[in-house]
């Protein structure tokens, strides 16, 4: 797919025409990704979505709406500030970690998918986009306890509300957790997670119930 037909497609998620957008060099990144992904689909379940114009919409154009309001600045490259820790849980195919380090490239990633086949094709798609920063770990999230991150997402997995408790132990305080979910998902994040801050669900473009939710790990007061 060309370039400027992948921009025009995601510009709905990216804000009015003055905001931020994505780099010559991304979209030629997301050009290669999708082929990749189409290739690999035959051999692995990686997406149900076939058509190329909703391969970016749905998944690149959701991604990117929540990078774009988890990262919506290019902060000024320092050796002092620390990247920030971002994990992506059962990334899959890919989503949402993938586009947020095209969006983000100063974000420290780590891609947690327990799918051997998945996790070979996350190491492909790295190698073959030239990302920096990415460390991609064939295991369940349990096994990966004792590392906390600033921001955890999670997006499409099984066992929902199973996972949901993985996910927020993975939270360093005043980390985020960031989920690409159903509207009727949100009460079971709720109920699943009572102790989290959560703010107000955004609603997605072009798309009548799914949603962004963020929640924040509170800091501790000391005693």
């Amino acid at each position: 797919m060309q370039a400027s037909q992948i921009a025009e497609l995601l510009d709905p998620f990216l804000g009015p025409p003055d905001a931020r957008r994505l780099t010559p060099d991304a979209l030629a990144r997301i050009s290669t990704y999708i082929d990749l992904l189409r290739r690999w689909n035959a051999r692995v379940n990686l997406t149900a979505i076939g058509n190329e114009e909703e391969i970016v919409t749905r998944h690149f154009g959701e991604s990117l709406f929540a990078a774009r309001h988890l990262f919506p600045r290019c902060p000024p490259v320092s050796p002092v500030l620390r990247a920030l820790e971002v994990a992506d849980l059962g990334s899959g195919a890919g989503f949402p970690g993938i586009p947020m380090k095209l969006w983000a490239a100063e974000i420290s990633l780590t891609l947690i998918e327990s799918n051997h086949k998945k996790a070979t094709f996350l190491r492909e798609v790295t190698r073959a986009l030239t990302l920096m920063n990415v460390n991609i770990q064939n295991v369940r999230a349990e096994s990966l306890a004792d590392i906390k991150f600033d921001v955890v997402t999670l997006r499409a997995v099984e066992r929902f509300e199973r996972v949901l408790p993985a996910a927020a132990g993975l939270l360093a305080q005043g980390g985020r957790l960031v989920l690409l979910i159903g509207a009727p998902q949100l009460s079971q994040a709720h109920t699943a997670l009572p102790t989290l801050n959560w703010s107000d669900p955004i609603l997605i473009p072009q798309s009548k119930s799914r949603v962004v939710a963020i929640a924040t790990h509170q800091v501790l007061e000391p005693i």
